[in-house]
């Protein structure tokens, strides 16, 4: 019997009519093992995973490989985004045994849940090196009852392995200016000075490393790493990867230029670009950051936002071409042929010619993915727009991806802080609600009566995996973000909450952290990774948020716990900063105070207004920022904060120093360095 039928995860659902008997993670199915006395096999994936689906067709839907599944195995299915911790101990198994990674991630575990044999994808017949899925599950079933002695020797090995790693880092000092300027020198050299970004393909888009590079360069002046942030920026806009009609990046390119991503479209890639590009132009003014910023935020709200106000996780990579079959960017290319249908011959020239269509096809079967070209010379801006309009409209009326519906803490934490800054900086009121409505529905949905976080939720219901730390610390700074921007203290408190719950729950001793709470289900190994890879990592974004509320707060124990934290960026950051962008991004505001900024005027007032506009586009690193009356008790930064005349002030304080108060924006910009 397929047990997925009753999930709330959109990934596992995709399964419940698999004829596989598939089970969803949890003591029950290993029980069945047990009494059953077979292997485990546990597939783990996500919805918007290209070749997750691939094995599905090719495997889980075929008869007789499910009754092969169903005979000598009890199957688990695993939605790697409601379970980061499930995903990320077996994933560490596979890539200590394989060398390598990724989705769909098959491990096959005794009743006990220790891994004895690791793959990720396996086709239905022998191909490229790789043995058929039906070979596969013969071999591991035959080993299971035929040398059951070297199998429990080899999971004991591998458990016993697992388990005796942990991290020592943590405590040992904070970063300085030494460890930041050696991972600055180590990014360089990673640079690649042709195309942009960093190392080779497929390239990913290198979000953390780019806020560290901005806020590098506001705190040193150093212009190598802000050409380096604003070149790459640049080539991703005009790449493939992002989307030139309807806004939005999708997750990676798969050569070095940018040209054809892998098409899935997820919120925490779109969240993390959207806040670079609109800090970019914070930096500079640069147009195109702009546009991309707004567009990119567009996208969330038009593409992501669900009906309770939350933001849905992914856009599929795959759609039906027209013809019934799912085929990988069939929603996104274009041929010529499919250009004049839609403009007209004379319009589809240009098209092409603006947007990098050719006969031969930068994608598959012809077909080209739209871009933005450096030669093609003066452009009309209104017919462009007009092409651009007409294009978009009648891609609408394809077959659209599919959406996993289902709402993640920790990445709608990340959409609400892009969200809030990017209203504020273009005056776009109707951002700063739709992050403030995802807000209100982690509260109401995600926090329940107790403070502690679901980590998913879909349709408005939460889901029963408890959050994990990333979830806690990208959900704060969320918050953090929305109270600076909007003036609300209740924002800083619920962000306090949640960061009362990090140092119960997740703080090791020396300062390291756990992915996972003290009271979570215990697994053969505790989850515990600092690396920032396509989110920061639940270590390095505690860090940022506990860093930020410690300076609205005065808080000793939050500043002490954040400067442990970084302790492993000081051990890392100089060996390998494209692995701990987030981290150095907080290091940087560490270094700089964070500078602490309030300001104080009567509700409604003009000036107060324009000082806090002038303190929210200051690009002092990780800085802080309240505003209020001057009697208000939202803020602990606005205590002993009187009015200056009469009129609204700006105060600025930077490790433990305050400045004189301002009523001059202008003066108030030149102290946060613009």
């Amino acid at each position: 019997m397929n047990r997925l039928a009753g999930m709330t995860s959109p990934y596992l659902l995709q399964h419940a009519d698999n004829p596989v008997d598939w089970w969803p993670w949890g003591p029950e199915a290993f029980e069945e093992a047990k009494r059953r006395d077979v292997p485990v096999l546990l597939s783990v994936g996500y919805s918007a995973c290209h070749w997750c689906h691939v094995m599905a067709h090719e495997s889980f839907e075929d008869d007789a490989t499910a009754a092969d599944v169903n005979e000598h195995f009890v199957a688990v299915k695993v939605d790697r985004e409601e379970r980061p911790d499930v995903d990320a101990v077996y994933m560490e198994a596979v890539q200590a045994a394989t060398g390598q990674g990724g989705w769909p991630m098959t491990v096959f575990l005794t009743p006990d849940a220790e891994p004895f044999y690791f793959g990720t994808y396996f086709p239905p017949e022998a191909r490229h090196g790789m043995p058929s899925f039906r070979d596969v599950l013969d071999g591991v079933s035959r080993a299971w009852t035929e040398r059951r002695d070297e199998v429990g020797e080899v999971a004991g090995n591998i458990t016993k392995d697992l388990a005796s790693r942990s991290l020592a880092y943590g405590g040992d000092g904070v970063p300085g200016e030494a460890e930041l300027a050696q991972a600055l020198l180590g990014l360089t050299r990673d640079y690649d000075s042709r195309s942009a970004g960093f190392g080779g393909a497929p390239k990913f888009p290198p979000s953390m490393v780019l806020e560290f590079l901005l806020r590098h360069h506001a705190r040193t002046g150093a212009e190598g790493a802000l050409q380096m942030a604003a070149d790459t920026c640049a080539a991703m806009a005009r790449g493939g990867i992002y989307d030139q009609l309807g806004g939005g990046f999708a997750r990676y390119s798969v050569d070095r230029d940018w040209v054809v991503p892998h098409f899935e479209k997820m919120l925490y890639d779109n969240a993390l670009l959207c806040r670079v590009y609109a800090h970019l132009w914070r930096t500079t003014g640069d147009d195109l950051a702009r546009r991309v910023a707004l567009e990119t935020a567009d996208f969330m709200v038009r593409e992501l936002r669900t009906p309770e106000g939350g933001f849905a996780s992914a856009l599929d990579a795959d759609s039906d071409d027209g013809t019934g079959r799912h085929v990988e960017g069939a929603y996104y290319v274009w041929t010529p042929a499919q250009l004049t249908e839609a403009l007209g011959e004379e319009d589809a020239r240009d098209a092409a010619r603006y947007f990098g269509v050719t006969e031969e096809g930068t994608f598959e079967e012809g077909a080209s993915v739209l871009q933005l070209p450096q030669n093609t010379g003066p452009v009309d801006a209104d017919r462009i727009a007009s092409v651009k309009e007409r294009l978009l409209a009648a891609r609408t009326r394809r077959p659209r991806p599919g959406r996993d519906d289902k709402v993640v803490a920790a990445w709608n934490g990340l959409a609400i802080a892009a969200l809030a800054e990017t209203g504020a900086f273009f005056d776009r009121p109707d951002l700063i609600e739709r992050a403030t409505e995802a807000a209100d529905l982690l509260v109401r949905v995600h926090m329940g009566q107790g403070a502690r976080l679901s980590r998913t939720s879909k349709d408005g219901r939460g889901g029963a995996n408890a959050g994990v730390l990333e979830d806690y610390a990208d959900v704060a700074e969320g918050f953090l973000a929305l109270a600076g921007v909007t003036g609300e203290g209740v924002w800083l408190e619920f962000a306090g909450f949640l960061l009362d719950i990090v140092l119960d729950q997740f703080v090791a001793e020396g300062g390291a952290l756990y992915d996972t709470a003290h009271d979570a289900e215990t697994l053969i190994r505790r989850p515990q990774d600092p690396t920032d890879s396509a989110t920061p990592s639940g270590w390095t974004a505690a860090a940022g948020a506990l860093l930020s509320y410690a300076a609205h707060t005065g808080s000793e124990a939050h500043r002490a716990a954040a400067e442990g934290a970084l302790g492993v960026v000081k051990a890392l950051g100089p060996r390998a900063p494209r692995f701990i962008g987030w981290g150095l991004a907080t290091a940087e505001a560490l270094l700089d105070g964070p500078r602490e900024i309030a300001v104080a005027g009567p509700a409604g007032d003009d000036l107060a207004r324009a000082l806090h506009r002038t303190a929210l586009l200051a690009p002092a690193p990780g800085a802080v920022v309240a505003s209020g009356t001057p009697d208000s008790d939202e803020f602990p930064l606005l205590r002993d904060r009187p009015l200056v005349d009469g009129g609204a002030a700006a105060y600025v304080c930077r490790h433990f120093t305050c400045d004189a108060p301002t009523t001059d924006p202008a003066e108030l910009a030149r102290k946060l360095g613009r």
